[in-house]
């Protein structure tokens, strides 16, 4: 779901007259440093999120935790108009600024700052079916006893630190039967550029489907539950009468 697998990077070829270099990992520092000499400089938040003080940014913020995770699932949600992703020619920083800020953020802006600039208003908080305030109150109230960290710590095996590990699969597909799942409106479908064509066509090579779902956004298990489920129940029901 959400995050289509690209499969695991390529070992290195061909290097007799050029140095090695990691394929098909994502050279983070170096769009970094892209990102910062716009004119409104930029970060992309994976690297954000491997910082010291991403954490406390968002369990410390002014605004509390509950009106941030409110605001942070808007902005990633269909519910926030302004989520119309479409294919990225590259991993480039100028084709990475066309994301929204939750992806590629200003560079003097913690995630916390990020995500108030689109709090919804009280209406659009009422109406919302999938994340109502109850549900919520318990995301707000285990965070604020533990924090982001654990979570925040998965960002850190990110790129070419642990690409040789990686190596070791190179080649390999998923060979059983597989399903992909995510929303129209979700720009993680399209954030890594071609990852979804190459999931479909070679990294997956029992792909049964690739659904992209109306009114979902990043949160598509959530907002659009029903269908989510409809089609994991046929998934396994057809594997069933496979074998």
């Amino acid at each position: 779901m959400t995050s289509p697998f690209a499969g695991p990077p390529a070992l290195p070829f061909n290097t007799a007259d050029s140095n090695a270099t990691v394929r098909d990992v994502i050279p983070r520092d170096d769009v970094n440093v892209e990102l910062g000499k716009f004119e409104r400089p930029r970060k992309h938040y994976q690297s954000y999120y491997t910082t010291r003080e991403a954490n406390d940014n968002m369990r410390y913020c002014p605004q509390g935790i509950h009106a941030f995770l409110r605001a942070y699932y808007h902005y990633k949600s269909a519910d926030w108009k302004g989520n119309k992703p479409f294919k990225l020619s590259s991993f480039t920083a100028s084709e990475l600024a066309k994301m929204p800020t939750y992806y590629i953020m200003d560079r003097d802006k913690g995630m916390a700052e990020t995500v108030a600039d689109v709090m919804p208003a009280a209406a659009e908080i009422a109406a919302c079916k999938w994340l109502t305030e109850d549900e919520l109150a318990v995301y707000t109230a285990e965070y604020t006893r533990t924090g982001f960290q654990g979570g925040l710590q998965g960002y850190r095996r990110v790129g070419a630190r642990f690409a040789a590990d990686l190596q070791t699969f190179s080649g390999r597909t998923i060979d059983i039967p597989s399903m992909f799942i995510g929303g129209k409106s979700d720009w993680g479908v399209q954030q890594n550029p071609g990852a979804f064509e190459r999931m479909q066509g070679t990294s997956c090579t029992q792909m049964v489907g690739a659904h992209l779902l109306d009114g979902a956004g990043h949160w598509v298990e959530q907002e659009q539950a029903e269908q989510v489920s409809q089609l994991l129940v046929a998934f396994l029901q057809n594997q069933r009468h496979v074998r």
